[in-house]
């Protein structure tokens, strides 16, 4: 808990135009930080509700210990985002903001004084016509999330049916959420949330290794 609080505080101290951290200014409503913040906060709650749900459907350890640690590391990074939220002085959700919209700010914009802390030009809805990730499957919010249906099927199956399913959502709920990660990477101007997102792709590459090999084991492979 002090190092989920010290991290936002952080967010909170470092937040602002520039790459070097010394600008007092908040992210504005529309910018990567916020966007990014609000998205990736939904995407991780996603995580959390599946994993908890193969936890009771096998008994399998490696695949419970997976998902206890996802679960785990999610709610924490979702604390971590909704903080700086709050901090920040931005709401959690906006009815006329897309999802994703924010990862269609040009980069040169993004970084700089005027996309991260402004409520005009690139940040503003309406202007973001695309990103650099897939459309999101049919009934899905976002790229890599499971439709209603795929969670629905997810709470039925029973032992290796469930840990393959849950292996392979969470394998595209992974893939979904590095491209997300890669794009405030990029774009963010908030130092602490930058490091963040650089740490989601890095950590969730790995995952993605592993779940590949448990996919293997099972006599399974990733979809598509």
């Amino acid at each position: 808990m002090f190092a989920v609080g010290a991290t936002v505080a952080a967010a909170s101290d470092s937040g602002g135009s520039g790459s070097s951290g010394t600008s007092s200014r908040a992210p504005g409503r529309y910018s990567p930080d916020a966007g990014f913040a609000r998205d990736m906060a939904v995407h991780h709650q996603q995580a959390v509700e599946m994993s908890f749900i193969v936890r009771d459907r096998t008994k399998d350890e490696p695949v419970r210990s997976l998902a206890y640690d996802i679960a785990n590391t999610q709610a924490n990074q979702r604390g971590m985002l909704l903080g700086w939220l709050d901090l920040w002085g931005l709401p959690k959700v906006i009815a006329d903001e897309p999802p994703m919209s924010w990862m269609a700010t040009s980069d040169g914009g993004a970084g700089g004084a005027g996309g991260a802390t402004s409520d005009g030009g690139a940040g503003e809805p309406g202007s973001h016509h695309g990103h650099d990730m897939g459309a999101a499957k049919p009934g899905a919010l976002m790229t890599g999330m499971a439709t209603k249906e795929e969670l629905a099927a997810l709470g039925a199956a029973e032992g290796r049916d469930a840990e393959v399913l849950y292996l392979q959502l969470m394998t595209d709920h992974h893939k979904g959420g590095v491209a997300m990660a890669r794009g405030c990477a990029r774009q963010c101007a908030t130092p602490a949330e930058r490091a963040l997102a650089q740490g989601m792709v890095e950590a969730q590459q790995s995952e993605l290794t592993l779940m590949a090999d448990m996919l293997k084991q099972r006599g399974a492979a990733p979809r598509g």
